[in-house]
């Protein structure tokens, strides 16, 4: 499968990258930290054969625009939520299945509640939506979230400190989370650092708006009883059993219509395991 390479202006100075493929019933997937849309490579493969595939690189991700932070909004999931309606929309597409893993699957969420006449469908790989992410984060087992601290921090220090060494850092998180480090050829990994080391203060900017504004967001929703309406599937590590919390009982509560799938392999799923991810996308568009 040939997948086109396309450029599409969603806001005002932004546009984004995409691989784009298929026909039939449209998926957007969204990415995660530290990658690009290249993780989906074997998924978005598979569904392509029935399905027409969009794979993005985030704002302020990969070979997608990286706006200046002005203000907390710039990387809001609420406003890089809009960027992906907005994408789907130019290419066609009223309303799409969205699958997100880690930061893409933050802004699926977003979108989710956000947008829910545009949204049929929702799969989250490996995370917890904002609020619970940093509800379940206690004492020295949140070591495990350094990173979410340290890009929570005001402008300047955390940008320098990863510019200092930003292989290191990044490549920290590729080396620990993945479980099966053959799923990530060494061209793979290599690209993901390339991307990463030109886009620090962006991925930084999105990192400090899960510790503001998306909070902010999030908490406006649960006050409202807003939830997810359209079917979920979450696929997800056991974090419940290391951090003391029941992983599907927080997803329950923002969606009514879950299915909560333990995975064995690593953070990394979409690489490792891409025939289970496949499996699950395709049992959730049925549903």
């Amino acid at each position: 499968m040939t997948f086109e390479n396309v450029r599409i202006q969603v806001a005002d100075g932004v546009a984004l990258h995409a691989a784009v493929a298929g026909s039939g019933s449209p998926i957007v997937l969204l990415h995660g930290f530290p990658q690009t849309h290249l993780m989906w490579r074997h998924v978005a493969a598979d569904l392509a054969a029935d399905h027409t595939v969009i794979c993005p690189d985030l704002r302020g991700y990969g070979a997608s625009d990286k706006p200046a932070e002005t203000g907390p909004d710039t990387y809001a999931k609420r406003t890089m939520a809009a960027d992906v309606v907005a994408l789907a929309r130019a290419l066609g597409h009223d309303r799409f299945a969205l699958a997100g893993h880690d930061r893409g699957a933050l802004v699926a969420v977003r979108a989710g509640l956000d947008h829910p006449a545009h949204v049929t469908h929702l799969a989250s790989l490996d995370v917890l939506p904002t609020l619970d992410m940093w509800d379940v984060m206690h004492g020295v087992t949140a070591a495990v979230g350094f990173h979410l601290y340290l890009m929570a921090q005001p402008p300047g220090l955390p940008e320098t400190m990863i510019a200092g060494a930003p292989d290191e850092f990044f490549g920290w998180f590729l080396d620990r989370w993945a479980r099966d480090p053959a799923a990530m050829p060494a061209e793979v990994r290599r690209a993901y650092l390339d991307a990463c080391r030109d886009a620090i203060p962006s991925i930084v900017a999105d990192y400090r708006a899960s510790a503001g504004v998306d909070v902010e967001h999030d908490r406006a929703d649960r006050n409202a009883g807003r939830t997810l309406a359209m079917p979920v599937t979450v696929l997800q590590q056991d974090w419940g059993a290391m951090l003391g919390f029941d992983a599907a009982a927080r997803w329950r509560a923002w969606a009514p219509d879950l299915r909560h799938v333990p995975v064995q392999c690593g953070h990394f799923m979409a690489e490792e395991d891409p025939a289970l991810v496949v499996t699950e996308i395709r049992k959730l568009l049925t549903r």
